[in-house]
């Protein structure tokens, strides 16, 4: 398990905070939240203008390097200006996310797992979620205030979650399938339902404005979410010509800072990818 800085360039170049409500004596805090570190971190951003890398100092993330649910976690300290957290890069190959340090915090021994002062949070998207509630006002505004748009970057966050099962289950089906419960059939019907998935979206942003995000014409947590998943389509060959507004979208939002530094360092180290994907 490697300690590293909180990624910054495209080569990757404790405890609860206190609570003193009455202390600090400031009104709209009296009628916050209990005693909590998200309660603190939020209140402090907005009222004091403290700096969120200052507060980020307080967090710890396990993560592996191009693992979607991990990459999204990162895109989204990235957007929230939330650089100086603690960064632990684990090595599936070596077991580190099973290692004891990883089983005190997630039972599951998965990744990512992210710490905040006190809080724990192990699932991708709750922590994404967690971290605009916290910081809503630093850096980009990931969840829109409108109701109906709101609805739809949310819609688009747990859709994705369908998008990035039928891709592990084309993709990914011998290595997470015992070799004795193979089935030519079963990798058949799941590539089928990668395609079905895929025209799906592809559909979504043709309804939409060229040069469109995911949920509207801003980035939102909905891209945060999801282009983790988009980026394996293109490094595994998907055909551009298929679908062209999806690799479109691919190519559009690569170059966001918040992509280019937390692009997975063992892509860096081997940008080339495959080509299963090519006759999807």
């Amino acid at each position: 398990m490697r300690t590293l800085n909180s990624p910054s360039s495209p080569a990757h170049r404790g405890r609860g905070v206190p609570c003193d409500r009455a202390a600090l004596g400031v009104p709209q805090y009296k009628a916050c939240c209990s005693h909590s570190v998200q309660c603190v971190a939020k209140f402090l951003v907005q009222a004091f203008a403290v700096p969120a890398s200052t507060m980020a100092k307080d967090m710890t993330l396990y993560w592996a390097s191009g693992s979607p649910p991990c990459w999204r976690v990162m895109i989204v300290l990235a957007e929230k200006n939330l650089q100086g957290y603690n960064s632990k890069l684990v090595s599936f190959e070596k077991g580190e996310h099973k290692s004891e340090e990883i089983m005190k915090l997630n039972p599951r021994g998965q990744v990512p797992t992210f710490k905040h002062g006190d809080v724990i949070v192990n699932e991708s998207i709750g922590a994404c979620m967690y971290l605009e509630n916290c910081f809503t006002s630093q850096g980009t505004q990931l969840l829109p205030a409108a109701p109906a748009e709101q609805a739809l970057v949310l819609q688009r966050v747990f859709e994705t979650q369908t998008l990035q099962f039928a891709m592990r289950d084309a993709l990914f089906y011998e290595r997470f399938t015992p070799e004795g419960e193979r089935h030519e059939s079963a990798l058949k019907r799941n590539k089928e339902n990668l395609t079905k998935e895929l025209k799906l979206w592809e559909s979504y942003l043709q309804k939409m404005d060229s040069g469109s995000y995911l949920a509207g014409r801003t980035f939102s947590m909905a891209d945060a979410v999801c282009f983790p998943v988009i980026a394996f389509f293109s490094r595994f060959g998907l055909s551009e010509e298929r679908y062209p507004r999806l690799m479109a979208y691919y190519q559009m939002v690569k170059d966001r800072p918040s992509i280019i530094s937390t692009w997975p360092p063992h892509w860096l180290e081997n940008p080339q990818g495959q080509d299963m994907l090519k006759d999807l």
